[in-house]
């Protein structure tokens, strides 16, 4: 199992970005990654990482569909790809409807459908391919009905990257299926070194052979067990409780068939209904264990026994505190 590390919570400030990629890549760390919401962008701290630092791999996890048209994405990849060494690891989602329409202004619809066309358009661009694809979302070139008929295949001419790795942020089934197909890999968040099965057993009992699973996990090491648990309990809880409506809430789902259903209704219910201190509370202290790594050296070590002979081939961590870089490095 691979080690990955998240900067999520990282400063996004030169100096602090670059120690900490730095000492991930001295701990022997494979990866360090970036993801977006409405905030930074995902790619741009990773050319600077690139600069910094010589082996990590560099991975989205994730950029957002919607932010870019496959065309951009093509683009931005190639570009990071060239300047680093070939060394970047292309996660994808869709996000959901609050950022998808809130934020980028387009609408949310057929997310299954549209991740797959968007890669593979991707994965024609990518190869250096002239991109000629029409679809039921994209059309490159676009030929509508107020397409100007200018428009005609292009390809790039920066050097080709056809094995640049393309992972999908999947939870739900059809997602799933869909990431298994096309996809080279998964990039779980909330991931059940223990319960995994019942949610992702099916897809990856049909996955080809070398397909990845990269989870990230939250982490808190310290010697009070309590504390660490309640460090990340309020992440945990934001996203089961009030990531994404009532009736949608991917995370919620993925909770409940891991077998916590009555939890998850319990944790959403008070969040939703504004209850933030009840919606901690219902989150037990047996759910954190099994979704985060908490705790003493010796309580985390035990924890990280399920997580190894879980399907895991990157183990992506999440953590606000630089120490536990080094820690979490020595316990895998």
């Amino acid at each position: 199992m691979k080690l990955g590390l998240s900067t999520y919570g990282t400063p996004l400030e030169p100096e602090g970005l670059r120690a900490v990629a730095q000492l991930a890549e001295s701990a022997g760390y494979n990866s360090i990654w970036t993801g977006e919401a409405w905030v930074a962008d995902a790619f741009t701290p990773l050319a600077f990482v690139a600069a910094a630092t010589t082996t990590l791999k560099l991975g989205t996890a994730i950029a957002q569909l919607s932010a870019r048209t496959p065309g951009t994405t093509a683009m931005t990849a190639l570009t990071l790809q060239q300047l680093s060494g070939g060394r970047l690891i292309l996660g994808l989602g869709v996000s959901g409807p609050q950022v998808v329409e809130g934020w980028h202004g387009v609408p949310f619809r057929t997310p299954v459908k549209a991740t797959r066309e968007y890669i593979a358009i991707l994965r024609q661009a990518l190869a250096g391919e002239k991109v000629d694809f029409q679809g039921d979302v994209f059309q490159v070139p676009y030929r509508g009905d107020d397409a100007s008929g200018l428009g005609r295949s292009l390809r790039t001419s920066l050097p080709t990257a056809s094995d640049m790795p393309i992972l999908v942020a999947a939870l739900g089934p059809r997602n799933l299926a869909m990431a298994t197909e096309v996809a080279d890999g998964l990039l779980p968040y909330l991931w059940s070194p223990n319960h995994w099965r019942s949610a992702f057993g099916e897809a990856l009992d049909n996955a080809p052979v070398g397909f990845k699973v990269m989870p990230t996990v939250a982490v808190a090491l310290g010697d009070d067990l309590q504390a660490c648990r309640d460090e990340v309990r309020p992440k945990l809880t934001l996203h089961i409780g009030g990531m994404g409506s009532k009736d949608k809430n991917f995370y919620k789902s993925l909770v409940e068939r891991y077998g916590f259903e009555e939890e998850a209704e319990r944790i959403q219910s008070a969040f939703l209904s504004g209850d933030r201190a009840g919606a901690l509370a219902a989150t037990s202290d047996a759910l954190v264990d099994e979704l985060a790594l908490v705790g003493p050296a010796g309580h985390v070590s035990e924890q990280l026994e399920a997580w190894k002979r879980s399907p895991i081939d990157t183990l992506i961590i999440e953590t606000a505190r630089p120490e536990a870089i080094e820690q979490i490095a020595s316990l895998v």
